[in-house]
């Protein structure tokens, strides 16, 4: 009698696994009352594929994995065949380790996004375990939402911050106000809106990039997920890698 209670008891949990995944799996992949989906979590359509890629942007367990090793010519980062203008991006993200690459290059950032010198006017720099990617709205490389592993934490937008000819409001708003990553090999949730030439961004739910003024975006373009990083010879990483993950990819569009 225990033995038959035993084979039922197994039974039963099987049946339930067996018909909770394919729930959960499509929970994530439906998307919320008016935004759409852009990630089917099978496969790559709806996405450009760099040429000769060789396979490193690949679906993986319903997520989209890359180990940073596109063997592409050119552009190596991935993008959406479908441009977008205004729209709100909801976005899960991860960086799947910061093991292979140590940064000794990360610099010290003051509050108003600039670097803090020592004595004779060089960077001060630290050494940071790291990976790097983003997510780049409108085509628009310059304006990506950074994803790595620096001490003011993703989402900062790094080409804004850096170049020297933005007026010193735009400097500092590229910089988060908040460093809201969870730890390297959990999901983050970012909120990003942009609307004309103004992106708001939202790091698990706290605001982190307030309206940064984009001067230079276009009017519209496709959404990126950039790859990052490259070896030398002997096989060794010299830049941080995009060692990275994504999942449930949802834009709303705005008229």
């Amino acid at each position: 009698m225990k033995s038959r209670r035993y084979a039922l008891s197994l039974c039963m949990i099987l049946l339930l696994a067996l018909c909770t995944t394919p729930r959960t799996a499509h929970a994530q992949m439906e998307a919320p009352e008016g935004y759409t989906s852009i990630f089917n979590g099978e496969n790559l359509d709806g996405w450009v594929i760099p040429e000769g890629d060789g396979g490193h942007w690949k679906v993986i367990d319903g997520v989209i994995d890359y180990d940073a090793e596109s063997e592409a010519e050119g552009d190596k980062s991935l993008w959406t065949e479908k441009d977008y203008c205004d729209y709100t991006l909801k976005i899960d993200w991860r960086l799947t380790t910061v093991e292979p690459y140590t940064n000794p290059r990360v610099p010290i950032i003051l509050a108003d996004g600039t670097h803090k010198m020592d004595q004779d006017g060089n960077p001060m720099v630290m050494s940071v375990p790291d990976s790097d990617s983003g997510i780049l709205p409108r085509g628009h490389g310059k304006a990506q939402h950074n994803i790595w592993n620096w001490p003011y934490g993703s989402g900062e937008v790094y080409g804004y911050r850096m170049d020297r000819n933005q007026p010193p409001e735009v400097r500092r708003a590229a910089l988060p106000l908040v460093n809201a990553d969870h730890a390297i090999g959990e999901w983050n949730s970012s909120k990003i809106v942009v609307r004309g030439q103004f992106m708001t961004i939202w790091i698990n739910g706290q605001l982190v990039i307030d309206r940064i003024h984009l001067n230079e975006i276009p009017d519209c373009g496709p959404i990126g997920l950039q790859h990052h990083g490259h070896k030398n010879d002997a096989g060794e990483w010299v830049s941080p890698p995009a060692l990275v993950q994504f999942r449930t990819i949802y834009v709303k569009e705005h008229m």
